[in-house]
């Protein structure tokens, strides 16, 4: 396995039409392939305005959507692993914020469906509610490559150290969070939350977002990250239109998992005896 892998989060704005998003993306993802980039990464809902009025009609069924499609496809074309950022997928009646994760083949390698929806009322600041059309995920989603193995989680899931330390246990190295805090959550708890969940699982996290745009009815706050195992921010970018690369150092992360055995030091006896 190699020890340093350059991954690239590709930080795009994202337009009420899915086509000029789907181009955004496309050349965002040429870009970083360009730069050496071995893993790429899209934002969360990077084909679709972040709304409940928008993710029935933008929606798409695997394996036959026109994002679906572009994805595999720039896999293949650039030879990557894509991270899919995520898009509204429909299945069986339901609606999913899903992340789909495509092999340089254009193969399907991995779907992650976000498990913790955003149902939210912070008096003076947001008010949302996935739930009124989307359904939850119910599965943890980790896939090797060459260079690692990864985790997937989409945004409000980082919220839950649980999934993380799941993540982590079952041996993922990086963390990856197509990922639209907003204006009020943002500045709150964006490097707080993604620098906590890296410390604890000793892990990189890379977390992309969209960029910002002020006219929508959801304004992302950007700021794409990836930090380190030693909980440090390793890159970031703010919160214009960006792509944001960070070389990967295993031999980093498994020097500090000597240095500090958290995962080792754990006493599962006793935490779950007294529950």
């Amino acid at each position: 396995m190699t020890e340093i892998f350059r991954l690239g989060l590709c930080q795009i704005k994202v337009d009420t039409i899915k086509e000029k998003n789907l181009m955004l993306a496309q050349k965002a993802v040429k870009e970083a392939a360009l730069q050496g980039c071995q893993i790429v990464a899209l934002p969360e809902m990077f084909n679709c305005p972040y709304g409940n009025d928008f993710f029935p009609s933008y929606a798409e069924q695997f394996p036959g959507g026109a994002t679906i499609q572009t994805l595999s496809s720039l896999a293949k074309e650039h030879n990557i692993y894509l991270v899919g950022g995520s898009i509204p997928e429909r299945d069986a009646g339901n609606l999913y914020n899903t992340c789909f994760v495509f092999d340089p083949k254009g193969n399907l390698l991995a779907r992650h469906r976000k498990i913790h929806l955003f149902d939210i009322n912070i008096p003076g600041g947001v008010t949302f509610k996935e739930s009124d059309t989307l359904s939850p995920g119910d599965s943890i989603t980790v896939f090797d490559t060459p260079f690692c193995r990864a985790g997937v989680a989409i945004c409000y899931d980082i919220r839950f150290p649980e999934l993380a330390r799941l993540m982590a246990l079952k041996g993922a190295q990086l963390l990856l969070l197509p990922a639209a805090f907003n204006m009020t959550t943002g500045p709150a708890h964006w490097e707080l939350t993604l620098r906590a969940r890296a410390l604890d699982n000793q892990i990189y996290v890379a977390a992309i977002s969209p960029a910002r745009d002020e006219s929508a009815g959801y304004v992302a706050f950007g700021h794409s990250l990836v930090t380190t195992p030693w909980g440090e921010i390793l890159v970031q970018t703010a919160e214009k239109t960006a792509l944001l690369t960070a070389d990967i150092d295993l031999s980093y992360l498994n020097q500090i998992r000597q240095q500090l055995p958290l995962l080792k030091h754990r006493r599962e006896q006793v935490y779950f005896e007294n529950k």
